[in-house]
Order: C-alpha cells, then structure tokens, then sequence
C-alpha cells in the first residue's frame, strides 16, 4: 500500500511538472509572438475591411488631402469596414486637426469607441488618444 501511494505521488508530481512546463511554453511563445507585433509596424494595406477595388479612389482620395478623405468616406463608409475604415478615419482626424479641431475630436471618438483592444490599430488609437481627447 505504501509504494502504491508513492508511485501515485511521484505521478502526480510528474504530470504537474509537465502541466506547468507546457503552460510556461505557451505563455512564452504568445509573449515573443506580441513583442514581435509591436516592433513591426503595421501596413494599413495589409488590414481587412476594403475591396481590392477601392484601394486606388482612396489612394486619390489621400492625395486630396481631409476633404479627398472626407469624400471618400461619405461615399464608401457602407461598404468599408473595420479596421480598415477606423485606420482611414484616423488619417481623417490627422489631416482635418488644423482646419477643424472640433470635427477631429468627434471622429476620433467616434473610432476610439468602437476600437477593441485587440484590434491591430489599437496601438495607433493610444498613441492618438493624448492628442485628440
């Protein structure tokens, strides 16, 4: 009966040690994959939420500048989604800041609010925040 008990502690002491190693694996490899994400910086082509389709009206609405911006969202916001319509809206805020504080601050809350934090331009939105709240 003794060794039985011992046999079973010892497995028991066994099968702990590899839950906790495997656990300690899977936080690390998450931790180097999120560290990796931060260093990188985002492509705003690379974000889901735009068809193929409209990548060049916006390229000509950019190169218009707020009001190209502004256009452009009036006319394709039905059809663009997040995070690819909050990272225009973004540029929009970026660009109208001067002209129209009051508009940047409305559309950036507007984005900030419906911004998740694990969105891929969440980092973008903190970075942001200190400037247009």
């Amino acid at each position: 009966m003794k060794a039985l008990t011992s046999i079973l502690i010892i497995l028991a002491v066994f099968f702990t040690v590899y839950k906790v190693w495997n656990y300690w694996d899977k936080v690390s490899t998450e931790r180097e994959v999120a560290e990796e994400r931060a260093k990188k910086p985002l492509d705003p082509t690379s974000l889901q939420g735009l068809d193929y389709k409209l990548e060049q009206p916006l390229r000509d609405a950019q190169a218009r500048g707020a009001d190209g911006l502004k256009d452009f969202l009036e006319r394709y916001r039905r059809v663009t989604k997040d995070p690819r319509l909050a990272w225009i809206e973004l540029d929009y805020v970026v660009l109208v800041a001067p002209q129209n504080p009051g508009e940047a601050k409305k559309t950036f809350a507007l984005v900030k609010q419906r911004t998740p934090p694990e969105s891929p331009i969440y980092k973008r939105v903190k970075e942001l925040e200190k400037t247009y709240e």
